[in-house]
């Protein structure tokens, strides 16, 4: 399926509702020429994970021991994505959107899904360019007939450039192990090369960490290119991943998300993590703006 593109003249998208409602591209227009915000790719992809940004629907990240435990019932949950021995991501990024309206500058897509494992869920996302930035709303109503724990989020690949800073003050960190689910928790302050508290280039190395005590705010800097992007996440969205593979990588993704990974498995209760408890027919929305300018 062709991707759909969305302009308002000063910023645009590409989009795969047959693809999990995926972006193929997000650029601004800047000093008379289109500048990628989220990296380009192939619009006609097959794989989500190479799109530019992905939706995190009804869970982000792994979740070990193949599923969860939850009103001491144990919920299964299969394995995803060949490549990895986890679920991982849930199936919002790997389904296919119905598009339920779509003008010039925004588009509203949904989706009924009938699991992973327990969850049932109705999806609406929406897209919306404006000025020279771009809204992102994604909601989700339980329709399963138990209460069951949802979380949510969004996974851009921003441009990384070799000038690229990050600012985006967290409390903590959590470290990760060789199969990438949780090792330990850590204060930011003992990971002097991960604390963004102030603006600083990534890791020049592998980083795959998620961070809580976030705001909400972050803000990416391109000098090189005179840009800059302000993310604003909503209230759920507290905690945020960063995930960049060396100090040659042209992108790093940079997350907002409800909850860290294996939130349903970690010690306390699945909403002490951030992940959220739904009743039948009760409703989580999120949304985050990213705003792009001169700077």
């Amino acid at each position: 399926m062709p991707a759909i593109e969305l302009s308002n003249g000063v910023a645009r998208i590409g989009l795969r509702p047959d693809l999990g409602a995926g972006l193929t591209a997000f650029d601004v227009l800047h000093d008379g020429s289109w500048q990628p915000i989220f990296r380009r790719v192939d619009p006609s992809t097959a794989h989500p994970f190479a799109l530019s940004n992905i939706l995190l629907v009804p869970f982000s990240g792994r979740v070990s021991d193949g599923g969860f435990t939850f009103d001491r019932t144990f919920h299964a949950l299969p394995r995803n994505v060949e490549t990895e021995p986890y679920p991982i991501h849930g199936n919002g990024f790997s389904a296919a959107w119905d598009v339920a309206s779509v003008s010039a500058d925004s588009i509203t897509l949904t989706l009924s899904a009938e699991g992973p494992g327990p969850f049932r869920y109705d999806a609406r996302m929406s897209y919306r360019l404006e000025s020279a930035g771009l809204v992102m709303e994604l909601s989700l109503v339980n329709r399963a007939r138990i209460r069951l724990p949802y979380g949510a989020g969004f996974h851009p690949w921003f441009v990384r450039e070799p000038d690229t800073t990050l600012h985006a003050p967290a409390r903590g960190v959590w470290l990760e192990q060789s199969d990438h689910l949780p090792k330990a928790y850590d204060a930011i302050a003992a990971h002097p090369d991960m604390d963004f508290s102030r603006p600083q280039p990534l890791p020049e190395r592998w980083i795959n960490n998620w961070f809580d005590g976030w705001n909400g705010k972050a803000r990416i800097h391109w000098p090189g290119r005179g840009l800059v992007a302000d993310v604003d996440a909503s209230e759920a969205l507290r905690q945020y991943v960063v995930f960049s593979p060396a100090a040659d990588a042209d992108f790093f993704c940079f997350e907002p998300v409800t909850h860290p990974v294996d939130a349903f498995n970690l010690p306390g209760k699945a909403e002490a993590r951030g992940l959220k408890v739904l009743e039948p027919g009760e409703s989580l929305s999120v949304s985050t703006r990213v705003a792009a300018k001169s700077g």
